[in-house]
């Protein structure tokens, strides 16, 4: 809704877009190529090490679990450097929390 509302396009066209725009994503990872949204991130696919698992309802038995394919996300310098600021505004509000309560256990 509000990329229609900063748009002027219609919601239904801009779930089209949109819709259309992950599916290409998806069809080229399908086939094994990497999708580069610039300032955003890289998608890449993969394939994952075959790996022994265990049941933990049966101790001792094992299994090879087989490699397989999926999708790795490398978040681009714009994405990352917004989501950092966020961490650090995050522990701030953390640690004045922590330090209120902590000043009002010592209160009682």
């Amino acid at each position: 809704m509000a990329i229609s509302n900063q748009t002027g396009m219609v919601q239904h066209d801009v779930f089209e877009v949109v819709q259309r725009t992950l599916d290409h994503i998806t069809n080229s990872l399908a086939n094994n190529v990497a999708v580069e949204l610039r300032n955003f991130g890289v998608f890449q696919p993969r394939l994952t090490k075959p790996r022994v698992g265990r049941n933990p309802n049966q101790p001792g038995s094992s299994f090879v679990i087989p490699p397989r394919a999926t999708v790795k996300f490398k978040a681009g310098k714009i994405m990352r450097q917004r989501v950092e600021k966020l961490s650090r505004e995050l522990k701030e509000a953390s640690d004045k929390q922590a330090a209120e309560q902590a000043s009002a256990a010592g209160a009682q």
